[in-house]
């Protein structure tokens, strides 16, 4: 556990610390701009050849790689750590002594910290309000097209989605290999940007030209009405082309381009050697403190998204008869679409320019990343069934993949029944997205308060037991709602409209504890492993789990349909295997919470001991580290603020 040395008013430290090795070849004078003579509480700020008094006494400095900074009394920071040859020398000094100006800040943060986070916020909003209305866009298309409906969408995302995603994964791949960081940041947006417009103001309006309706009546004809899913997908094409851009939108420009960007490191250091030196845009401190603030500036967009689309869906109102009212709203959101793209583009660049190439952006110690196992589908299948903590863990992420995908498309296929109008469908997309970001907003600002009053089991059964509990009232109107209808019309309301209700709140609930304490959850099981098995662990789960929990759905609803004819006629059965889903999530949670609480317990009892000790630690003059072996936060050597303790 990382300790530090214990201060008070003025850093005192023991009489034997006084020499140290330092290289002039890593810039200290340059960065402390103080003359070579100058010594600092005995420290000199030259290099010495002299032997280092102070390393027998530092025994953890031979496995440990990370020494928190001290000195923040003084009005500097900086820390110790070990070269490969056994030197011990200062990685980063910041002075603001000897007449060097205080760093600028405004509301108590640097200026080039904001430099940063400023743009990064800007961008990551806009990408997460094009995904919005992209999302609520591709559904209505898909699903109120004529000749489609809901049945579409588990074919869609089976033959077409995934094949297209692996597809543009390796594409992605080859080009990472060939083009500079920024050119390639472009060339994935900018088609998307174009696809998008063209779409909006060329595609759809030639819709009735380019489909081919015919063949398409011909092929239903033969295969039969059970194939009206499958069948759609070339009836309809390019609107299932527009679901695929829509989808890879928010797995390519969110988690590749953005992220990768936030987190990449920039320059041309000797990288055969075991640490180097790279500028990076976002530190680990810096991403401590704001990346938090992205979560909840995501739900913030996802609000006036919301907003956006229910107001170009309304715009028919006060158009004229036999106006396409949803060719009117369609351009208007994919104006907005390829603005913000246009903006996300402009950001980028301009980060680039101005924020990268500034000097004192700060500098990243890199030790090289150990290899990550691979592990092939066959190793991943025998890891998880030989770890019952992993297999539990698996189990989490499989069955919410599967339960979520059951609801939802059955809801929608309510949701055309009642709002049939491209118009009307989008409005209340636009109400739901509004809706999902009020309540994730609220869960992440009580998840927290959630996990630390009741502890990770507790918070862990709550979206399996929401996604049960608004489940069953879903299924239960769909299959008993006639009975129910005089009771459902004293309030105005039909057991259809009934049903198209409860399964926003299921969907709406369900995510968002999803985001606020499943997530979470999930991550917070990995920490008490070991590095192997954590290593390991993710890498199976991301072979076999997460496909699996994306697809696993949609292929027992294709079943289900190919069966028995419709979405409608699959209802009970549907129901049935949410129920058995939900019991095994619910039975996993249980489970890896009587194996998670007490190695939680282990780390928190071995960490209060190694608080106990720094005290003493201190008093004899040893400064204890942090081990880092470059196996997490990408391999990186990091410093962090001096504390009292």
């Amino acid at each position: 556990m990382a300790a530090v040395i214990q201060a008070k008013g003025l850093l005192s430290l023991p009489p034997t610390l006084q020499t140290r090795r330092l290289y002039p070849s890593q810039g200290l004078k340059n960065r402390l701009r103080i003359p070579n003579n100058r010594t600092l509480n005995g420290f000199p700020t030259s290099a010495s050849k002299t032997p280092n008094p102070i390393e027998p006494s530092i025994g953890s400095f031979s496995k440990h790689r990370k020494i928190q900074p001290f000195g923040e009394r003084l009005g500097f920071s900086y820390g110790f750590c070990k070269s490969p040859n056994g030197d011990l020398q200062i990685r980063r000094a910041e002075a603001t002594f000897a007449g060097e100006p205080e760093k600028p800040k405004l509301f108590g943060v640097e200026v080039l910290t904001l430099k940063k986070i400023i743009p990064l916020g800007l961008m990551f909003f806009c990408i997460l309000f094009n995904y919005t209305i992209l999302r609520d866009t591709k559904d209505v298309l898909v699903v109120t097209a004529k000749g489609s409906s809901a049945e579409i969408i588990p074919f869609l995302k089976t033959w077409v989605n995934l094949p297209m995603a692996v597809g543009f994964m390796l594409l992605y791949t080859k080009l990472s290999n060939v083009l500079s960081k920024e050119a390639l940041f472009y060339t994935v947006i900018l088609p998307f940007i174009a696809f998008f417009g063209a779409f909006g103001f060329v595609l759809y309006p030639l819709s009735g030209v380019i489909h081919p309706t015919a063949l398409a009546d011909r092929i239903l004809g033969a295969l039969g009405p059970n194939f009206l899913g499958p069948v759609a997908i070339l009836r309809i094409w390019s609107f299932c082309l527009f679901y695929v851009m829509a989808e890879l939108w928010g797995s390519v420009v969110i988690s590749v381009l953005f992220w990768g960007f936030a987190n990449q490191d920039y320059g041309s250091s000797n990288r055969s050697t075991p640490i180097y030196f790279d500028p990076e845009i976002t530190t680990v401190e810096e991403a401590k403190q704001f990346y938090p603030l992205f979560g909840l500036g995501a739900n913030i967009a996802l609000i006036f998204s919301g907003r956006t689309v229910k107001y170009f869906s309304n715009l028919r109102k006060n158009l004229g008869p036999g106006v396409d009212g949803w060719a009117i709203s369609l351009k208007g959101m994919m104006s907005i679409v390829v603005l913000l793209g246009l903006t996300i583009c402009a950001i980028y660049w301009g980060v680039n320019k101005f924020v990268l190439n500034d000097p004192s952006l700060p500098k990243v110690t890199r030790k090289k990343k150990k290899e990550k196992p691979k592990l092939g589908m066959k190793e991943s299948m025998k890891f998880l069934i030989s770890s019952r903590y992993i297999r539990d863990l698996a189990t989490l992420v499989v069955a919410y993949g599967i339960s979520i995908n059951l609801v939802e498309v059955t809801w929608k296929s309510k949701l055309k029944a009642q709002f049939p109008s491209p118009n009307e469908y989008s409005s209340f997309m636009g109400d739901f997205s509004t809706a999902t970001g009020i309540a994730t907003f609220t869960m992440m600002l009580v998840g927290r308060w959630i996990l630390s009053k009741f502890g990770w089991g507790v918070a862990a059964a709550i979206t399996p037991m929401v996604l049960l509990i608004t489940g069953v009232g879903f299924f239960s109107l769909l299959l008993f709602g006639e009975p129910l209808t005089p009771i459902l019309g004293t309030l105005g309301i039909t057991p259809l409209l009934a049903a198209v209700y409860v399964g926003a709140l299921q969907n709406i609930f369900s995510k968002s504890t999803k985001y606020s304490l499943f997530d979470p959850c999930k991550e917070m099981a990995y920490i008490p492993l070991d590095e192997d098995t954590k290593v390991k662990g993710k890498a199976a789960i991301d072979v076999v789990c997460n496909p699996l929990g994306k697809s696993g759905g949609a292929l027992i609803q294709q079943f289900m349909i190919l069966s028995f004819g419709s979405l409608a006629n699959s209802t009970p059965y549907l129901g049935g295997i949410l129920l058995m889903i939900v019991g095994a999530w619910l039975a996993a949670v249980k489970s890896l919470d009587s194996q998670f609480t007490p190695l939680a317990k282990e780390d928190l009892r071995q960490e209060l001991e190694a608080k106990k000790a720094l005290p003493k630690e201190s008093t004899n003059g040893s400064v204890t580290s942090t081990e880092s072996d470059g196996s997490t936060n990408d391999g990186r050597v990091r410093f962090t603020d001096a504390m009292d303790p």
